[in-house]
C-alpha cells in the first residue's frame, strides 16, 4: 500500500511500535511533587529528550525509513527540517545504510545542523520560508530519486510519533489528559489517536506559541489558517498544519492552548531546575500550557510529552530578555 493511502489508527501505531523497537528507546516517565503543587495536577512527564537523536522525531523517522520496501529505499530519503526531524531521519537512514538528503533553512540552530552533519546527512541549505523548503526538497528529490519523508505530513511518520503517547498511556492507564506541543500536527495527531485508542475518555490538548497560533486559529475557524514569517523561541513549532494532520486534530483533539514567549522560557527553566533535565523551548510549550491553564487541569492526572532536549547552550533564553532571541 502506498504511504499516502495508509490510515493513521491504533493498528498502524502498534505496528510502528513493533517496527521501531530495535532502534528507539522506551523513554522514562518522570514525576515531581513540586510541579504537582505548582500546577494543582498530578503530572507525568514522558521524556523524549532522552530519545535517540535527542527528540521524539526519531520515532517517526525510523518508522518511515524501515517501512520502505528495499527498492524504494535504495535511492535514499530526502526531507526538509529545521533540525530535529532532519537529524532523526539521517540517523535512521545511516542505520539502514542509505543516503539522507536534508534541506535546512539558513536560520536553523547551529547545534541542530551539527547533529545532522554528525550523523552523515547531506545538507542542502535554503531560504527560511516554508515555500523555499518545499521547493528545494522537491528539486533534490527530482535530482536524486530519493523518497520524500515529510516532517509531519506522512502516515508512517505520524504513526511513529504516536508511539510516545502509546507508551505513556500503557504505563499510566488512568490518565485524564495528554498534552503535547503542536507545529505541523504530526505528534499531536498521532498522540491523539493513540491516547483515545487506549483511553477513550482522555482529553487531548495541543500547545503552541501565541506567536505561531495557526493550529488554534485553524480549529476555531474550521479550516486551515496559514501563518507565514512569524518568529518564536520554539523553532520546531513554526510549521503549518497539513490537510491530513488538520483532519486528525479535528477528529481527536479537544483544544489547542497558546502560551507567550515569556511563559515558554519560564516553563523551560522550571524543568531544568526542578526535574533536573534539559528540554528545548519547543518541548517546554506543553508544560507552559498546563501551568497557564491551571483551572483546566487542576485535580487531574496529566501526561505531558517533553518532545526534545536539543538546545543551543551558547544562547540560553533566560540569559537575556526573551525577545532578544526571536
Amino acid at each position: 500500500m502506498a504511504a499516502a493511502s495508509l490510515p493513521v489508527d491504533l493498528v498502524a501505531i502498534r505496528a510502528a511500535q513493533a517496527r521501531i523497537a530495535p532502534y528507539v528507546r522506551r523513554t522514562p516517565v518522570l514525576a515531581s511533587r513540586r510541579l504537582d503543587e505548582i500546577s494543582g495536577a498530578k503530572l507525568a512527564f514522558k521524556c523524549e529528550n532522552f530519545q535517540v537523536s535527542g527528540a521524539f522525531k526519531a520515532r517517526g523517522a525510523h518508522n518511515a525509513v524501515f517501512a520502505l520496501a528495499p527498492g524504494a529505499a535504495a535511492a535514499g530519503v530526502v526531507t526538509h527540517s529545521s533540525g530535529n526531524h532532519g537529524a532523526a531521519l539521517t540517523l535512521a537512514a545511516q542505520r539502514r545504510g542509505i543516503p539522507a538528503h536534508i534541506v535546512v533553512p539558513q536560520d536553523a540552530l547551529p547545534s541542530k545542523v551539527e547533529s545532522i552533519r554528525r550523523y552523515g546527512g547531506r545538507l542542502v541549505f535554503c531560504a527560511p520560508t516554508h515555500a523555499d523548503r518545499e521547493a528545494t526538497a522537491a528539486r533534490v528529490q527530482a535530482e536524486t530519486g530519493a523518497h520524500l519523508v515529510h516532517p509531519f505530513d506522512d502516515p508512517w511518520v505520524i504513526a511513529g510519533q504516536g508511539t510516545a503517547a502509546l507508551e505513556l498511556c500503557e504505563d499510566f492507564p488512568g490518565l485524564d489528559d495528554v498534552v503535547t506541543p503542536v507545529g505541523g500536527g504530526g505528534l499531536l495527531g498521532g498522540s491523539a489517536v493513540a491516547a483515545r485508542g487506549l483511553i477513550p475518555a482522555v482529553r487531548v490538548t495541543g500547545a503552541e506559541p501565541a506567536a505561531v497560533d495557526d493550529a488554534a486559529r485553524s480549529l476555531a475557524a474550521g479550516h486551515i489558517v496559514r501563518q507565514i514569517g512569524a518568529r518564536t523561541l520554539a523553532d520546531g513549532l513554526r510549521a503549518n498544519l497539513s490537510d491530513r494532520t488538520f483532519a486528525l486534530l479535528q477528529a481527536h483533539v479537544d483544544a489547542v492552548r497558546t502560551v507567550t514567549e515569556a511563559e515558554i522560557v519560564a516553563a523551560m527553566r522550571l524543568a531544568w531546575e526542578i526535574l533536573k533535565i534539559i528540554i528545548e523551548p519547543s518541548s517546554a510549550v506543553a508544560l507552559a500550557a498546563v501551568l497557564g491553564n491551571r483551572e483546566r487541569f487542576v485535580g487531574r492526572q496529566v501526561g505531558i510529552i517533553l518532545t526534545g532536549g536539543n538546545v543551543d547552550l551558547t544562547a540560553l533564553p533566560w540569559a537575556a530578555a526573551p525577545d532578544t532571541h526571536l
